[in-house]
């Protein structure tokens, strides 16, 4: 199941999350959008992998580690999800809105693009 988090709510399921290990927020959008706005990490782990590298890439991940995709709107980060979750990973969640939500509800200094 992939659970559909906003970014103001997220600090929750990262709670709810942690029973089964430290949350990772896994960032899937491309090396040019990262050097545009990136996340504070803050109580969780983060780790950026572009879409279109992740399934090269997947044995870098702990499919029993919670995990919540994100991306600029969550529209790739879903996809990511729906192919995490296909291949196995346990808890999953979508930031829904994804970085530009983010910079709305969550934190303020992030820009917006």
């Amino acid at each position: 199941m992939i659970d559909h988090v906003r970014p103001a709510l997220l600090t929750d399921w990262f709670a709810q999350a942690a029973v089964e290990g430290q949350p990772l927020v896994l960032d899937v959008r491309e090396p040019w959008e990262l050097q545009t706005a990136s996340v504070r990490t803050d109580g969780f782990e983060l780790v950026a992998i572009p879409m279109g590298e992740l399934p090269g890439r997947l044995s870098e991940l702990d499919p029993s580690r919670p995990l919540a995709c994100l991306c600029h709107h969550g529209v790739r980060s879903l996809h990511v999800a729906v192919f995490l979750d296909q291949q196995g990973f346990e808890t999953l969640a979508n930031i829904t809105g994804g970085i530009d939500a983010w910079s709305r509800e969550r934190d303020t200094s992030v820009p917006r693009y």
